[in-house]
C-alpha cells in the first residue's frame, strides 16, 4: 500500500511496539545494525500531548549505505533506513518505509547502486510474518 508519495506501508498483525520488536529482532538476526528507536507517541505523552501509538526504527548496514552516499552524497538524508510503525484512526497498525526506488528517482542512481536497500520491503514483510 502506498500511503504517500514514495512511502510504502505494510499492515501489521501486531501492536506498534510488538511490530517494531519483531522487526528489530529480525534485522539483528540478519546482521543489520539498529541505530535507534524513537517512541514519538511516548515523547508526546511526556509533553502532555495525546498521539496514537507511533514509533520509528532506524537501521542499516554501512556496507550497503556507504556506496549510495558516495554516489550521491545527498542520499545521506534518507539513510540509514527507517521503518515507522503507527496506528491509524481505525486502530489498524502499519509499518511504513521509503520506497527504495525513490533513491533511483530522487538521486539518479542505478539499480546496481540501490540494490542493497531494495530489500527493505521484503525484510519488513518477513519480520511481520513471524508468529510467536
Amino acid at each position: 500500500m502506498e500511503t504517500a508519495h514514495g512511502i510504502l506501508s505494510e499492515r501489521s498483525p501486531y501492536s506498534v511496539p510488538d511490530a517494531l520488536d519483531k522487526l528489530e529482532s529480525f534485522l539483528r538476526n540478519k546482521g543489520i545494525k539498529i541505530f535507534a528507536r524513537i517512541d514519538h507517541s511516548g515523547e508526546a505523552a511526556q509533553a502532555g500531548l495525546s498521539m496514537r501509538p507511533t514509533q520509528l526504527l532506524i537501521f542499516g548496514n554501512p556496507k550497503g549505505g556507504t556506496p549510495i552516499m558516495l554516489a550521491a552524497p545527498l542520499a545521506a538524508i534518507d539513510l540509514p533506513l527507517k521503518a515507522l510503525a503507527w496506528q491509524d484512526e481505525d486502530g489498524a497498525v502499519w509499518v511504513s518505509y521509503n520506497d527504495p526506488t525513490q533513491f533511483r528517482e530522487r538521486f539518479g542512481l542505478g539499480d546496481e547502486v540501490i540494490q542493497p536497500v531494495a530489500m527493505v520491503g521484503s525484510l519488513i514483510r518477513g519480520a511481520l510474518s513471524i508468529r510467536s
